[in-house]
């Protein structure tokens, strides 16, 4: 990332947005959150740093996050038992205040996104399965969770989007008030901007939530313009490109706030999802919200680059996919290695790979590595995959 680059696309970033009360409970010793925004034409004002569930420690982490003023629970019913700890705390939530989305998923091993084909009645009984967890009546948002991860094919991905089943199921749950606003998520690794934008613009969507960072995602403005055109709501994720060094500091600016501050600089991002696991990870992540980004964020953020941009895979790029004649599933393979090298989540990160139709062992014997040389971004391709194999492999 270039500093020339990052003042250019984000001179005019500051925009006006929605500054909620802080909750009366919020201990001001502590960071707490300075800024909520509104998330396109919905009535949902979100906290610019909201919590992802992924590896949801306790119930009372949730309780500490809203004590601090985080009022968005992004989670899934293949999030371990992250439901069920938020379902812990319901009793101590006061519901109105908070805002909770959840995915179209099955079961606890991720991914259990909902396929195509699936039917109205599955749909109604994911999200009644997730509102039992959590012991709510309702979810503010529900996510078609992961759009071009489950097929390649911008056709079938886009069926999924548009499936009259999920749809029919959408209209009777907002009918029952058990959804508020249905929204979809992306982080490719195919396809991502183009079936986002087909989300945006089938009218059937109030919020998009996709992969963004300061790495490289040069689509991300069209969908960003198309989306705040239609008042399609825009969050963040993916956020720390990788997570590969959080102890990364210039000058006081540590890595984790440069970063969350460099993507809520773009006026149409209405706010980001990070995982949060401990209450370290919160008093860090949350000395960024209401903060614009400073030279010593940019100088840290362009150290990150220079340390891992050769190791870290661009989410929906998939440029060296086509060029495999194994088939392996490039972008999965190594995203579900940052999940288990980066992110701490080793168990979930092997049991998502060792269900892939397809893994990276044949990549252990290639020797016409045609991924390493398409890779627009110089990536070692088949060292990263072999290394991929071996840890997320189950050896006897």
């Amino acid at each position: 990332m270039k500093r020339r680059e990052f003042l250019k696309t984000t001179a005019l970033a500051t925009a006006a947005v929605a500054a909620g009360p802080l909750p009366a409970r919020a201990n001001p010793a502590k960071p707490i959150i300075r800024q909520y925004r509104q998330v396109g034409k919905t009535d949902i004002k979100m906290s610019d740093i909201s919590f992802g569930t992924g590896k949801l420690p306790s119930s009372s982490m949730v309780l500490r996050a809203i004590d601090r003023g985080m009022n968005y629970f992004d989670t899934a019913p293949d999030y371990g038992r992250s439901e069920r700890y938020i379902g812990g705390a319901m009793s101590r939530i006061q519901r109105d205040k908070i805002y909770i989305a959840s995915k179209f998923c099955t079961s606890p091993t991720y991914p259990s996104h909902l396929p195509l084909g699936s039917r109205k009645g599955d749909y109604i009984r994911a999200v009644e399965g997730s509102l039992t967890r959590m012991k709510t009546d309702y979810l503010d948002v529900c996510f078609v969770h992961a759009i071009g991860e489950m097929s390649k094919e911008r056709q079938a991905e886009k069926k999924r989007l548009l499936d009259p089943e999920m749809l029919a199921a959408v209209e009777a749950l907002k009918t029952d008030g058990k959804i508020r606003y249905l929204a979809i998520s992306s982080h490719g690794p195919d396809n991502m901007e183009d079936l986002l934008l087909d989300a945006v613009r089938s009218g059937h969507y109030d919020a998009i939530m996709m992969a963004f960072n300061f790495m490289k995602f040069p689509r991300a403005p069209e969908v960003f313009k198309e989306a705040h055109q239609r008042g399609v709501g825009v969050i963040a994720m993916k956020t720390l490109a990788g997570a590969k060094d959080m102890s990364l500091d210039f000058q006081g600016a540590p890595f984790a706030p440069a970063a969350f501050k460099w993507v809520l600089n773009h006026p149409q991002v209405d706010g980001l999802v990070i995982t949060i696991k401990s209450v370290k990870n919160l008093d860090l992540y949350l000395r960024a919200s209401g903060e614009a980004p400073t030279a010593a964020d940019l100088r840290v953020l362009d150290r990150y680059a220079a340390r891992y941009g050769k190791r870290y895979c661009r989410t929906g790029c998939s440029q060296c996919e086509s060029a495999c004649p194994a088939g392996v599933p490039v972008a999965t393979a190594l995203r579900y290695q940052m999940y288990f090298q980066d992110y701490g989540m080793e168990k979930r990160a092997m049991q998502s790979y060792a269900a892939l139709n397809r893994d990276a062992r044949n990549c252990l014997t290639c020797e016409t590595p045609h991924c390493t040389r398409s890779c627009p971004y110089g990536l070692p391709v088949q060292t990263l995959l072999r290394a991929a194999h071996d840890d997320l492999s189950f050896l006897v």
